[in-house]
């Protein structure tokens, strides 16, 4: 079961349409969230919807309703699914040939049935693609991923391209990436990347276990010498990275510090269930 809230309803997925002249279809222009549930209940709910309206306000589309409006409507869809699922409400730039940059914006919010990641990739970790550059706004979530679908591209067994410009590692075309070396937990400030609600998590749980924590960008040249690395999202929760290019990360498994981190997530998330 997939529901779409498009127009003023809730529609069936297969039914709901979009006109063509929408700017998020011709012109790449929208932004959008990733929004799991757990027992049915919103995971960061208010946090994801605060970090769409900012990324609306940077890419200067004006919100289709009030911020309350748009979270009735995801508690909404969300009582109307039969199961867990993943939320991702969009905001467009409305339709181009109208005057004016963006003169009547429009939202959709998808209903869907949420996919995990398949339990090989907890248990083996993954790989990532380490690439020489960086999203292009990174404290806007829009819908732009050409560049990380087209990296992906050239190395089918990666799990995602990891940015790296000059060296720096920032982070993952869809999660926040995470260092353990020397006893620390680094990870690029929030400065250089987007600021991940699922990162926000982890850097709460880590602070709480006692764990020594880095706001800094991690460098290429110390994995060699890192224990652990790890990716996190609204989705994926929390991955291990076993391997970074030709590189491989510590012992090339998952190292305690991350299944330590994943089984505390999974034991305290009901903390941020709304």
């Amino acid at each position: 079961m997939s529901l779409c809230y498009i127009n003023g309803e809730f529609l069936p997925i297969e039914k709901a349409t979009l006109p063509v002249t929408d700017f998020i279809i011709l012109r790449g222009v929208g932004v959008f969230e990733s929004i799991s549930t757990f027992r049915k209940r919103p995971l960061m709910l208010t946090p994801h919807l605060e970090r769409l309206l900012r990324s609306a306000a940077s890419a200067s589309l004006a919100l289709p309703l009030p911020g309350e409006d748009i979270k009735s409507l995801v508690l909404e869809g969300i009582s109307r699914m039969t199961e867990d699922c993943l939320v991702r409400p969009y905001i467009t730039g409305g339709d181009v040939f109208l005057s004016g940059a963006f003169p009547a914006s429009r939202l959709f919010i998808l209903f869907e049935k949420i996919n995990k990641p398949a339990p090989e990739v907890y248990a083996d970790g993954v790989l990532l693609m380490p690439v020489d550059g960086g999203r292009h706004i990174p404290g806007i979530k829009n819908i732009d991923y050409m560049f990380s679908y087209t990296g992906f591209a050239k190395r089918g067994d990666a799990y995602e391209i990891l940015y790296c410009p000059d060296g720096e590692i920032t982070e993952a075309a869809h999660s926040s990436f995470f260092l353990y070396t020397g006893g620390r937990l680094v990870t690029a400030p929030l400065s250089r990347v987007l600021k991940g609600t699922m990162r926000d998590i982890i850097l709460q749980l880590a602070a709480e276990k006692g764990m020594k924590i880095e706001e800094r960008c991690p460098l290429l040249s110390e994995l060699s010498t890192a224990e652990e690395a790890f990716i996190t999202g609204s989705v994926k929760e929390v991955v291990p990275v076993v391997k970074i290019g030709d590189q491989v990360i510590g012992s090339g498994r998952p190292g305690a510090v991350t299944r330590m981190l994943h089984h505390t997530l999974l034991e305290e998330i009901v903390r941020w269930l709304e």
